[in-house]
């Protein structure tokens, strides 16, 4: 956790420390200026990500947990006790299931009570740092703000980082509309927004009396918007809870969007936690199989082997059915499917 930890807050912190931020955390505490990002501020952001910090680790702490339970059992010869008294090795498992089971609920239901909540105020929080762009909605129906513009986006995907329904007015110093640019929907290419069916209309002279409208199939068109702005605005999977995630994917769906990434992470919120399961009973079998007293050693190695083939397998697979390429339920599920039958398999030799 600590590592994780570590990771989240190197790779976040220069985030707040940029632009009218403070140079460092020490000048953040020591300074009255107002327009310095506040030090409790940057705190809270981090102590609100602990809970999804946690419902991640929850798996490896799972597996490493059952691991330094059995190692112990088996260097102090206990396992070899129980079967010298006849007790199955498959008769421990029973507890571990049960234990693997519960923890699966209980983080299925801490992900969708605590984490929805605290990361829901951590984004509201790193929202805060620009204060370039303003964002008065989320999700659908976003708009922002930028230099002398305002920007109207019916519906951004960020797993292509195309837009729907865009509307970009333009204003001069005394905030009068000077031009305004319409389009069915855009797509970001070599660093240019790409827009199609798009509609130009813009005035020709200082009194706003001539104007002219131009049309275009396809137009590139210079905006004061990168991706990493709508990434931020965008509706994310985590600040959702599972029913209201199902009922804003039927509403996305029904107005003609593509919702396959929040499809992908519907079905990921239920076979996340179920990898508990999965991998205490992975766990239980590895350590079970190598029952020395070298054994933990060796447990400890393949149990951090598996955890890292594990998620690098699972995020992959989630790519995929962020790109279409597999159903969405396929690409949350498969990596557990996969594991759970590497598990079987490790518990059926057992003996």
């Amino acid at each position: 956790m600590s590592f994780t930890c570590q990771f989240i807050f190197f790779g976040r912190i220069d985030n707040f420390l940029e632009e009218k931020t403070a140079p460092s955390l020490i000048a953040a505490f020591i300074s009255p200026n107002p327009n310095i990002f506040p030090p409790s501020l940057i705190a809270a952001f981090f102590l609100y990500k602990i809970p999804l910090i946690v419902s991640q680790i929850t798996p490896i702490a799972v597996l490493l947990g059952v691991l330094a339970v059995f190692g112990l059992m088996s260097k102090n010869n206990e396992i070899t006790v129980l079967k010298s008294g006849g007790i199955s090795l498959h008769y421990l498992l029973l507890p571990v299931g049960i234990i693997g089971i519960i923890l699966t609920i209980l983080l299925f239901i801490f992900s969708e009570v605590v984490v929805p909540i605290s990361v829901v105020k951590a984004n509201r929080i790193e929202d805060m740092k620009s204060a370039s762009k303003m964002t008065t909605s989320r999700g659908k129906n976003i708009w922002i703000r930028g230099n002398k513009t305002i920007t109207h986006i019916t519906y951004y995907n960020p797993a292509d980082q195309t837009i729907s329904g865009i509307s970009i007015a333009y204003f001069n110093k005394d905030f009068s509309l000077t031009r305004r640019i319409d389009a069915r929907s855009g797509k970001y290419i070599n660093d240019n927004w790409v827009f199609y069916d798009c509609m130009i209309q813009q005035h020709l002279d200082a009194d706003q009396q001539d104007h002219e409208v131009l049309f275009h199939d396809e137009k590139i068109c210079q905006i004061d918007l990168q991706p990493s702005d709508l990434v931020r605005v965008a509706k994310e999977s985590e600040e959702m809870p599972f029913v209201y995630l199902y009922h804003y994917i039927q509403k996305v769906e029904s107005e003609g969007y593509d919702a396959s990434k929040y499809r992908v992470d519907f079905y990921a919120k239920t076979a996340f936690p179920f990898i508990c399961f999965i991998l205490s009973m992975f766990g239980a079998g590895l350590a079970l199989k190598n029952s020395t007293k070298e054994g933990m050693v060796i447990s400890f190695a393949y149990g951090i082997l598996i955890v890292f083939i594990y998620w690098s397998f699972y995020s992959f697979c989630l790519s995929l059915g962020y790109g279409n390429v597999l159903p969405p339920m396929i690409a949350a599920w498969i990596a557990n499917l996969i594991f759970l039958c590497a598990a079987g398999l490790v518990i059926y030799n057992l003996e």
